[in-house]
């Protein structure tokens, strides 16, 4: 089962692919966060907003900061 689900992604997102890109990129963001951990710095950017418990990856934790509602993008002109 996909957690979090479509449509709890879809209650703070305009549409699927606003949910992708968001979540796509803060994964990459807790990717360079976690990196930054190993090489000794605090790193440009924030920690996970929700908890990481071991075994979930960056993707699963970007979107849950999604389907919490801890993420606001805009879109650009």
């Amino acid at each position: 089962m996909i957690k979090p689900r479509v449509d709890q992604l879809l209650e703070h997102t305009d549409s699927l692919y606003a949910a992708v890109v968001v979540g796509a990129r803060r994964a990459r963001q807790i990717n360079s966060y976690y990196q930054s951990l190993h090489e000794g710095g605090y790193g440009e950017y924030p920690p996970p907003m929700v908890p990481a418990e071991p075994g979930k990856g960056s993707l699963t934790l970007a979107l849950e900061e999604v389907a919490e509602g801890k993420l606001k993008y805009e879109y650009r002109s």
